[in-house]
């Protein structure tokens, strides 16, 4: 979210950061995550870490999905730009980008036909450019290619680097220091 500290996410999450070091590693972090109730006891609700980069607040949720939650995204909107990228193990994917608690954009990566929110068509030039393939509409296949879904991947972050002007490296993913917090699973 553009111009929001850690401390100003976890403050519209509200999420608690007590029960476990506030600051972790990447590692450290997904280790936690992992683990079940593992170390720290266990919480009901989303288990995150974020930090500032450029002026932006980014958040890691190794194996949730609160940044694909509508009603979530909305409140963490308001006032400013989402992006939010999702990717589960089984390569399902979801793409939003949010202004002000309106969802402007949201597609499913492997299904670039079916784009919804207030704009769906307003990036479609920049998705071209940035390595989307939307000839034909670009329909479902039963099963992509992984060459395919390593290129999908690949424009998902050039299209949030379009967005927001940042540019998320593996280096930078690994060696940043995360607060760390648990937002409750209901508003």
């Amino acid at each position: 979210m553009k111009g929001l500290r850690p401390e100003g996410v976890v403050a519209r999450l509200h999420a608690r950061t007590a029960g476990f070091p506030a600051r972790m590693s990447f590692e450290d972090m997904n280790g936690t995550a992992y683990s079940g109730s593992g170390q720290y006891g266990a919480w009901d609700g989303h288990f995150f870490g974020t930090m500032a980069i450029e002026g932006w607040g980014l958040i890691i949720e190794p194996g949730g999905g609160m940044g694909i939650t509508q009603e979530i995204m909305k409140r963490l909107s308001v006032g400013t730009r989402l992006v939010s990228h999702y990717r589960n193990v089984n390569a399902v994917g979801y793409f939003f980008w949010a202004e002000d608690a309106e969802i402007r954009l949201s597609f499913e990566p492997a299904i670039l036909a079916y784009r919804y929110g207030s704009d769906p068509d307003a990036l479609v030039e920049v998705m071209g450019h940035v390595g989307f393939d939307l000839r034909d509409g670009d329909q479902p296949n039963e099963i992509a290619p992984a060459e395919d879904f390593a290129e999908r991947v690949g424009a998902v972050f050039a299209l949030a680097e379009h967005l927001t002007g940042v540019k998320l490296t593996t280096r930078l993913l690994e060696e940043s220091t995360y607060l760390c917090a648990v937002a409750p699973s209901a508003p």
